[in-house]
């Protein structure tokens, strides 16, 4: 039988603090401690544990490969932890809250301003907040407990702790600057697309590939309006969802479709409030 060790909440909020600040004086900060009670609540969490989870480099201390697995368990706990202590307020008080939405900027203000408009009428007690941003950084922002839903492109590969439900799927359409698309694809390009870290990158380069078009990347940018002027100024072609092709270019031949999802944290404290937002989202 495996004895679990006698670990504390605030010693995995001391773990993910120092992961997510850029300096150990920041993390104390950040949890409310001084430097030295957070090197102390960490050396007992690796006591704790029986693993060392950092190196000295000089003066500093860094993450050892086997931090990787305890940080990842640590950002679930506090997530979900946090997640038990809002539900437990709002219960307590009968407080309606705060709902923190994530969404890609497509979904947004493209697919569900609308719903976001109809929620905040509808719910004024609510505080409700929108962050729009690429689809890893929303991921990682729920994993952390930062967001409490997110809109997102259907990452590759599962995200621990996370369920997905399936909400579209969005064509994602050639766009040029008036010039029709030829029919053999090894006369496109060159591309000014997404930056090579987004899933939607993935998903265009792919269709590219399957599809016999040469993959020449001359710009590229996370923003739909940059990569629209790009192509207007005939830096070259994009691809972009229909939703965000934008007035005085053409739309083109739809090569792929990319997933989009709503994103919650697996196990959490069901709170009303962010329930009905994604209900409203999923119908």
């Amino acid at each position: 039988m495996i004895t679990l060790p006698d670990l504390s909440i605030r010693q995995l909020e001391y773990l993910v603090a120092v992961n997510e600040e850029p300096n150990w004086a920041a993390a104390a900060e950040r949890v409310g401690v001084s430097p030295s009670a957070l090197s102390q609540g960490l050396s007992e969490l690796e006591r704790r544990i029986g693993v060392a989870l950092f190196d000295r480099d000089g003066r500093r201390r860094v993450f050892r490969p086997a931090a990787a697995e305890v940080l990842a368990h640590a950002r679930q706990v506090v997530a979900l932890t946090t997640d038990l202590a809002a539900w437990a307020e709002r219960s307590r008080t009968g407080a309606s809250g705060q709902l923190r939405v994530g969404m890609i900027d497509a979904a947004a203000l493209g697919h569900y301003p609308d719903v976001i408009a109809r929620f905040r009428e509808g719910h004024p007690s609510v505080e409700f907040r929108l962050r729009v941003a690429p689809s890893g950084v929303l991921l990682d922002e729920l994993e952390s407990g930062s967001l409490d839903l997110v809109v997102c492109v259907d990452p590759v590969g599962a995200r621990r702790g996370i369920r997905m439900d399936h909400v579209m799927t969005e064509e994602l359409a050639i766009i040029t600057a008036g010039d029709p698309v030829p029919r053999d694809p090894a006369k496109w390009g060159p591309w000014v697309l997404f930056a090579a870290t987004s899933h939607t990158r993935a998903v265009i380069e792919r269709a590219l590939v399957d599809l016999g078009a040469p993959v020449d990347v001359v710009t590229e940018s996370n923003q739909p309006e940059v990569l629209r002027a790009m192509v207007a100024l005939g830096e070259g072609w994009t691809v972009l969802p229909k939703v965000q092709a934008g007035e005085g270019l053409r739309v083109g031949r739809v090569i792929a479709g990319r997933q989009l999802v709503l994103a919650r944290r697996d196990g959490a404290a069901v709170d009303p409030v962010a329930e009905m937002f994604a209900e409203a989202v999923l119908a």
